[in-house]
């Protein structure tokens, strides 16, 4: 039985009130409590939550001459207590915050920074030289932190606050605008995906970057709302023994382990003691990995369901139901979910989506009227994914989109083909993501040269890394004569995608 839940009343309904700045939420702890456990240095550094609210006024003092409300704000941080301090300041002014992801490159980074309008980067050295030119970068340590108290914008539920980008199958990635309703709205489906997230000793990791959704606000905001430690530690790549370091270090209890991690952990025999609990989410675990979790890391792993436009919206909760291999959890209470046939909720096969007042709903595209009336249909947002219920259980069948799913990463064809073509070798390109067993995804890249160039595959595949992210350059690289194409000179990425599903098969 569903036990009282953060962020609902006791009816199941949002508990939301009228003024609401998420700043406030994550501070309004003990002041003496524990609030962030540093594992980024060479020794464990322990921030209360009076430290980190010293932290935030500090930085919250210095965007007050240059910011007002509305104003957007990168940030540009790995875990550390700076990231947390940074995202709270800029909120507790009334300003919206922009993740930023330290394996961005240039390309990447401007889009998201041209695109939000961002002038000032909250960053740190690494990250002032990822940024160059694009924006001004403020080193979040070397702002002083001496001075008075800044007092908390007025802010409502419905105020933006923060501002992540998603990848799409078209164009440049969008911005899903959030408001301050956001953390609220993340707060019931957390606490049931760790078993009752709060109990005595709990304390949260994730080797997931901050810089995401998964990261922000499925573990270090929600933490800190809810009392509980948050542990950032970094890792330039997923380790097995660094990652039982980090948990023993830490003292941690609870972990979000994304789906490519916990492959990693199973291929390599690892076992870990004392944790309570184990969420994972992005792409449905089936029933070995789930036994295996048993096994191994003592608990039963429960998956969640979301996305960065509505999060958080289904999962599973080892201690009140088991887990159903296959499925993605039940409704999280607060969301209502349906699988639409049509406008018409279904119990066959459809259009998963969720009902509009859900409080961690985006309050739209940024700049994007058209593509933020077409995520809707009716009172219903889609998700653009396909499912089918199993009594009050969510199975995932598939996404209706061309999104690939590599490594826990959602990444976009479209950037990476317009950035293939911006290399003089390259006459037409299309990308689709290729079945692996590992990162359930590679991505895949299909390329017509012009007539006379060559160019091999590392060439290209050095040309995305340099200009996107390190994770979403193709890993495998064919050449053709030809593409397949509409009438209109599109290139029909399903051909591309069967194709690819036949070699990974293969």
């Amino acid at each position: 039985m569903i036990q009282a839940l953060p962020g609902l009343n006791g009816e199941g309904r949002w508990d939301i009130p009228a003024r609401l700045n998420m700043a406030r939420q994550c501070l309004a702890g003990d002041p003496d409590a524990l609030a962030v456990i540093d594992l980024t240095g060479p020794m464990r550094r322990d921030v209360s939550v009076a430290a980190l609210d010293d932290m935030v006024d500090g930085i919250a003092r210095a965007l007050m001459a240059r910011v007002k409300a509305g104003d957007r704000v990168g940030v540009l941080l790995s875990q550390s207590p700076w990231c947390v301090a940074s995202h709270l300041a800029i909120w507790k002014i009334g300003a919206i915050s922009v993740p930023l992801f330290k394996l961005f490159k240039h390309d990447a980074l401007a889009s998201r920074v041209g695109d939000s309008g961002v002038e000032i980067v909250l960053t740190d050295v690494e990250g002032a030289s990822l940024l160059g030119d694009l924006a001004e970068p403020w080193l979040a340590e070397d702002i002083g932190i001496a001075g008075p108290q800044v007092p908390f914008a007025d802010t409502c539920p419905e105020d933006p606050a923060v501002l992540i980008y998603t990848s799409g199958t078209t164009g440049t990635p969008k911005g899903a605008l959030h408001g301050h309703r956001i953390l609220t709205g993340h707060l019931p489906g957390v606490a049931i995906s760790h078993d009752y997230l709060g109990q005595d000793g709990d304390c949260l990791w994730t080797p997931a970057d901050w810089a995401w959704i998964g990261g922000l606000f499925d573990v270090a905001m929600p933490a800190l709302a809810l009392g509980v430690p948050v542990v950032a530690a970094r890792m330039a790549k997923f380790d097995v023994n660094e990652c039982a370091r980090i948990i023993a270090a830490g003292d941690v209890r609870n972990v979000f382990f994304p789906p490519t991690a916990l492959r990693m952990l199973k291929a390599q025999g690892a076992t870990i003691d004392g944790l309570r609990s184990v969420a994972s989410g992005g792409e449905p675990l089936g029933a070995q990995m789930l036994a295996w979790g048993r096994d191994a890391l003592g608990v039963q792993i429960n998956e969640f369901y979301g996305q960065t436009e509505c999060n958080m919206v289904a999962s599973s909760c080892g201690a009140a139901f088991d887990a159903r291999a296959g499925c993605i959890g039940k409704p999280v209470p607060g969301f209502e979910i349906a699988v639409l046939d049509g406008d018409t909720p279904t119990q066959s096969e459809g259009d998963v989506a969720v009902k509009r007042g859900a409080a961690s709903m985006m309050l739209r595209y940024w700049n994007r009227p058209e593509e933020t009336a077409a995520k809707y249909r009716g009172d219903w947002m889609l998700t653009g994914d396909r499912g089918i219920w199993e009594g009050d259980f969510l199975r995932f069948v598939g996404r209706e989109d061309d999104v690939i799913t590599s490594s826990g990463y959602r990444i976009g064809p479209a950037e990476i083909e317009d950035c293939l073509l911006t290399h003089p070798a390259v006459a037409t390109v299309g990308v689709v993501g290729k079945p692996d067993a590992l990162r359930t995804e590679v991505v895949k890249a299909y390329v017509v040269v012009k007539k006379g160039a060559q160019v091999a595959a590392p060439e290209l595949q050095a040309w995305v890394k340099e200009r996107l992210a390190s994770y979403s350059y193709p890993r495998e690289i064919e050449f053709l004569d030809a593409l397949p194409m509409t009438v209109t000179g599109k290139v029909i990425r399903r051909e591309l995608k069967a194709r690819a599903m036949v070699e990974g098969a293969g």
